[in-house]
């Protein structure tokens, strides 16, 4: 298997593991990104985070919240996972840029994940361009989180980094769209 296979499966094993059995909460995704950002020396950046909105305190708790730098030295491969069962399916969905990143939220059943016998249905997915998270310190030119969700409210994400190279098929389809919308469509429907 190649570096980048490697990488890519440990960061979505890492997202899964992280997210499925530490993270019991349930999301909390922000609409308006003006109360904060990812400047690690601003004033609204990550270290500041738990103390800029109540319901953000957690953040202020941990060693292991986003923004993660995934260093080599922390890495280990969980083999005895296996495979991540998906199952995804076409859905309605609406495209929303949301300043800090863009998002593609479903309107009806879009498939789902399943982990250790619990079904995740995808709810939405995000991109973050420069990537939220990093590589030993290297940011990646784009990062997609698709997050599921089960029906006790627990969330799964699989966070896949992306590096500049050949155009993604599904990507290119998402924008194709995006542009026919603000080309053709008034902003006002």
């Amino acid at each position: 298997m190649g570096k980048l296979a490697i990488q890519l499966l440990f960061l979505i094993t890492f997202f899964l593991v992280l997210v499925s059995r530490i993270l019991p909460a349930t999301s909390q995704e922000v609409e308006d990104e003006a109360d904060f950002n990812y400047d690690p020396n601003g004033e609204k950046g990550p270290a500041n985070w738990g103390r800029i909105h109540p319901d953000w305190g957690a953040c202020s708790n941990g060693s292991m919240q986003s923004p993660i730098d995934l260093l080599s030295e922390r890495v280990d491969v969980v083999s005895h996972l296996g495979r991540l069962n998906r199952s995804y399916k076409p859905a309605n969905a609406t495209l929303r840029n949301r300043g800090h990143d863009m998002m593609l939220k479903w309107e009806g059943a879009a498939g789902s994940i399943e982990i250790n016998g619990t079904e995740y249905l995808l709810k939405q997915c995000h991109w973050h361009s420069p990537s939220e998270h990093t590589i030993n310190g290297k940011r990646l030119a784009l990062e997609a989180h698709m997050v599921h969700e089960s029906l006790d409210g627990k969330i799964a994400v699989v966070g896949i980094m992306y590096m500049i190279g050949r155009p993604d098929t599904f990507l290119s389809s998402v924008s194709i769209i995006y542009i026919y919308i603000h080309t053709y469509i008034p902003a006002s429907v």
